[in-house]
């Protein structure tokens, strides 16, 4: 019985770490300047819509270190090696 060769694709490997790091940063920049917003909307709106602003600013911080942090981290389903075993009879 033959193996069979596996080739990897170069299309499947992960993006450089550099780009990454921007895109992460992008994205933490973007929601600090939604919470920013969130914070003087809290000062202008009138009394219901102020405490869904200040909510929003108060729970954008933590959103926005996850989704910073949540980077090279993340494993894909078919990025896992999982062997094929045989059962024991």
């Amino acid at each position: 019985m033959k193996k069979k060769d596996l080739s990897h694709s170069i299309t499947n490997a992960a993006s450089g770490l550099t780009l990454d790091q921007s895109a992460r940063q992008r994205r933490y920049f973007i929601s600090m300047m939604i919470r920013t917003i969130c914070f003087i909307l809290t000062v202008i709106l009138p009394s219901p819509y102020r405490w869904i602003a200040l909510t929003g600013a108060l729970t954008l911080p933590y959103i926005a270190v996850i989704a910073a942090n949540a980077g090279r981290e993340t494993i894909r389903k078919d990025a896992v090696f999982s062997p094929k075993r045989k059962r024991l009879t």
